[in-house]
């Protein structure tokens, strides 16, 4: 769940590697304060909010080269004020437009997520019984929205949330399951 990207050359570039040495394994990422300039990575030119969902903010932040200087952007004084404004306000209408979920569920998930601040052990213990709930009732849902006719065609009755294509690997993975 990102909330802010960058821009070189007007555009998103691809993640950043970084030589770690010779072997396989090149390590890479593409959070906004890695697109520096320095050691031949891209110079971000301007930020802008970005969301894990595909949605993109239209507003773009140029970044003040001439005050930030050649230190790294994790290091200088970057304002995100802006884009993280964006981005909240996108999840605030992503939540005003989702489907709400029944009280009742509501609650109980509140309460559930409530109890699993107690301790890491215990919570790890949680997810997986949650895991495997979310794909027991997962191929329940599929198996339903299959028998109804509505398989992999069943766009509008996805969440609002949820693209398209992830709601339809939602339904083909619990279908698998």
């Amino acid at each position: 769940m990102a909330w802010a990207g960058v821009l070189v050359g007007g555009s998103e570039p691809g993640p950043v590697y970084f030589d770690a040495g010779s072997g396989p394994n090149v390590p890479s990422a593409t959070h906004w304060s890695a697109y520096d300039g320095r050691a031949r990575r891209p110079r971000a030119e301007a930020l802008r909010a970005v969301c894990a969902c595909g949605w993109r903010g239209a507003v773009e932040y140029p970044l003040d080269w001439g005050t930030i200087g050649y230190q790294p952007l994790y290091a200088a004084d970057v304002d995100l004020a802006g884009p993280l404004a964006d981005w909240t306000a996108h999840l605030s209408a992503a939540r005003e437009a989702a489907v709400p979920l029944p009280e009742t569920l509501a609650a109980l998930l509140g309460a559930v997520a409530e109890q699993l601040t107690v301790t890491a052990a215990d919570a790890l213990r949680a997810a997986g019984v949650l895991e495997r709930i979310a794909a027991r009732v997962g191929r329940t849902a599929a198996g339903a929205l299959r028998d109804d006719g509505l398989s992999a065609e069943f766009g509008g009755h996805r969440p609002r949330r949820t693209t398209y294509s992830k709601a339809l690997v939602l339904l083909l993975t619990a279908q698998d399951g």
